[in-house]
């Protein structure tokens, strides 16, 4: 059985503040009181797992047992078909030490154009885990398709919003108005699957 969040503190496993405010205006209906690992002083571990479920679990359940509150982390990222679904778990590696996206877009850009290629088919891939002290956890995966746009275009969202066109769309996520975008996006979609499984409204 689903194991559900009992109400109170839930650490937010994040360093990273656009990923915190995302997550906080998607929660704003829920009774849950949202903190960072930032803004507790916890360490961030390193991301050892090989898929993104395994490092949001590791993340998640490192914050948990410091702090000793129920704790949720994300582990999301841009995988590029024709780059063989990288970056992928390295997203935001790509962005090196300081999480320069406009940096990372343009290595994105420069790894097509060796290929010959303007653009790719691409998703973002987000998977959400909500641990308990104790260690157990409970994991969802979202995942949104779409294609990679550049030069990038729009100043909203957070790391390679602004080169991902999602399909059915004729802007990016970084043009996209956020209430759209939390409407539709992959994160979207694991929470959903996390609501309906661990919250009450």
């Amino acid at each position: 059985m689903t194991r559900r969040f009992p109400g109170g503190r839930l650490v937010v496993a994040t360093h990273n503040p656009g990923k915190l405010v995302e997550l906080r205006e998607l929660f704003a209906p829920f009774t849950a009181d949202l903190v960072s690992a930032g803004e507790l002083g916890l360490p961030e571990p390193e991301e050892t797992g090989l898929t993104f479920i395994a490092n949001a679990e590791l993340k998640a359940r490192a914050a948990a047992i410091a702090s000793g509150f129920p704790a949720l982390a994300d582990d999301s990222g841009l995988s590029v078909a024709a780059l063989g679904g990288d970056p992928g778990i390295y997203s935001a590696r790509w962005a090196g030490p300081d999480k320069d996206f406009a940096f990372a877009m343009k290595r994105v850009e420069d790894a097509l154009a060796g290929k010959g290629l303007e653009t790719s088919p691409a998703w973002f891939t987000c998977a959400l885990s909500l641990a308990f002290p104790d260690g157990t956890c409970e994991t969802f995966e979202g995942r949104i398709d779409g294609a990679l746009i550049f030069p990038p275009r729009g100043t909203r969202g957070f790391g390679y919003d602004p080169i991902f066109q999602p399909d059915g769309f004729d802007i990016t996520f970084g043009q996209m108005d956020p209430a759209d975008k939390h409407a539709m996006s992959h994160r979207a979609r694991a929470f959903a699957q996390l609501i309906a499984a661990c919250f009450d409204a």
